[in-house]
């Protein structure tokens, strides 16, 4: 809805031209005449060269990016101009003494060819007609060429069609042909609106004004009188079409840092994903070879080989050495493997979850309070750091758990977080087990230390991304994680509770014996309980 104010604006700016145009029309004393060949010259054979150098920029971009559309807007751009520059060696006193009828319709045959081009162009091609195109390069370049070539001598031998002096002659041949041109150019113009509409890029708006713009003055050529203000206005709108994209290209240039890039906006569908995923692999290649300690020389050449710019490399190179570093920031506090994970698996940030059958560890310090109130604030923090010190790389690294949080002196570790541990409940009993071990030896070295009680329950939980705006982080909801935190409530420092559940799963490999039944808060019923020794078998 707030595009349309801008649109109707849009489309408001550009029937100014037809306005005048009729206007020049409808009143012939104000379609004053001015006959100026140097102006005329040097007027369309400037836009003529300026067009051909933007033609060339963008066919290198399509050969570039293999892409079929850009290699069509490429074409246009090259009939415009092409024809147009042979409209501008018309100019009498230039190569010929006289006007000549070869060189002087060579602007509206340019324009109604570049409008089948321009049509082309704003089809979305499937890919079987885009590698048909691309196949067929240099043969369309090579037709484009004969056929300039061909109009240029015709016209300066002077055959007899080509050699009659009065533009006005013609004006029957243009307005059979206009409207035909005219529809193309007002199907690509509609098309890159839409485009820009979805992709807000600046290009493919250019592209939709020039191409409007094209259509009008292929109107003007078919009403216009020779050497009038009617007759100039379409050697103007061209040069203002063929601005327009000009500069556009020139700040996106300018924006993007390199000429491939600065097309984005024009691009296929399929282009872009490809493109996407070369940048993303690249990337991924740099941030592992800096995360690994590794140079990056051999990347970079790799790309270089592969076909990546200089541009395309000053861009990625920066952005990986900052990934890398945010990398290094943020991976401790949602862990390695979610990271992982997330990296592979982006909708996995989205907010929503999904059930799986998981086992949760819940472990704190028994007697933390006590300690805590004898002791300053940075002798706890440094007791905590400590017990984190082995436990972390014990449930994560060593058994592949994924912390939930921490929560002071407790924690909560999901097993199979990712559903990728089909013996998520061996893991987690062995995560307990190793806690207890290193807990216990550390707290050797520090008498009065506090001991840690865990609880180990396997079932269903909810697993989900909660929050909202820029806050978010991953839990385990549900009845398995509750009774977890019952089991560590009930059991003594140094030891391990499982839940039946649990037991089930891995008495075939960790000994564990009956503790009896507990009431535990929420049950109806006493439910089992079975203890795992600190000194169990780690399997």
């Amino acid at each position: 809805m707030q595009d349309r104010p801008r649109i109707w604006l849009l489309a408001a700016l550009l029937a100014v031209p037809l306005v005048g145009l009729g206007l020049l029309l409808a009143v012939p004393d104000l379609d004053v005449q001015w006959e100026h060949h140097p102006s005329h010259f040097l007027l369309v054979l400037g836009v003529a060269l300026i067009n051909v150098a933007l033609a060339l920029i963008t066919s290198a971009a399509a050969n570039r990016r293999d892409d079929a559309r850009l290699f069509l807007v490429s074409l246009a751009l090259i009939t415009s101009s092409g024809f147009l520059g042979l409209h501008a060696l018309a100019t009498p006193g230039v190569l010929l003494d006289h006007p000549n009828a070869g060189f002087t319709i060579a602007t509206p045959i340019g324009l109604l060819l570049a409008s089948v081009f321009a049509a082309a162009s704003a089809i979305e091609l499937g890919p079987e007609a885009a590698d048909a195109i691309l196949r067929r390069r240099m043969l369309f370049l090579g037709l484009l060429t004969a056929i300039l070539v061909a109009w240029a001598a015709a016209s300066l031998a002077r055959i007899n069609i080509l050699d009659r002096p009065l533009e006005e002659e013609a004006s029957p041949f243009y307005r059979f042909l206009a409207p035909a041109g005219v529809a193309l150019y007002a199907f690509a113009a509609w098309r890159y609106l839409g485009m820009y509409r979805v992709r807000r890029r600046t290009l493919p708006l250019s592209v939709a004004v020039a191409f409007a713009l094209l259509a009008e003055a292929l109107i003007a050529v078919a009403f216009a009188r020779g050497w009038h203000a009617s007759w100039w206005e379409w050697h103007l709108l061209m040069a203002i079409a063929f601005a327009a994209v000009t500069l556009s290209v020139r700040w996106e240039i300018r924006r993007e840092g390199s000429v491939a890039a600065a097309f984005g906006g024009l691009y296929l569908e399929r282009t872009l994903e490809r493109v996407d995923r070369r940048s993303s692999e690249a990337l991924g290649d740099l941030v592992a070879a800096l995360e690994a300690g590794e140079p990056i020389g051999p990347v970079l050449e790799r790309m270089r080989a592969s076909g990546f710019s200089s541009d395309e490399i000053a861009v990625l190179e920066p952005a990986a050495r900052e990934l890398a570093r945010v990398d290094e920031l943020f991976r401790p506090y949602v862990g390695p493997r979610l990271a992982d994970r997330l990296l592979q698996e982006p909708s996995m940030a989205e907010l929503g979850g999904r059930e799986a059958e998981v086992s949760v560890l819940f472990a704190d310090l028994a007697g933390f309070t006590a300690f805590s109130d004898d002791r300053p604030p940075i002798e706890v923090v440094e007791m905590l750091n400590t017990y984190w010190a082995d436990a972390v790389p014990t449930v994560t690294e060593g058994e592949g758990g994924l912390i939930e949080r921490f929560a002071g002196d407790a924690i909560l570790v999901v097993f199979n977080a990712l559903d990728d541990q089909p013996d998520h409940a061996v893991h987690a009993v062995r995560a307990a087990v190793e806690m207890q071990q290193s807990a216990e030896e550390t707290a050797r070295d520090h008498a009065g230390w506090p001991r840690f009680r865990i609880g180990v329950n396997t079932g269903p939980a909810a697993l989900a991304i909660v929050g909202g705006g820029q806050q978010r982080s991953f839990t385990a909801i549900g009845d398995t994680t509750n009774v977890a935190a019952r089991l560590q409530a009930a059991a003594q420092p140094g030891s391990v509770l499982i839940g039946e559940a649990t037991y089930e799963l891995v008495r075939g490999e960790i000994a564990a014996e009956p503790h009896g039944e507990l009431e535990l808060k929420g049950k109806a019923a006493p439910v089992p309980v079975y203890e795992v020794s600190a000194s169990a078998d780690r399997g």
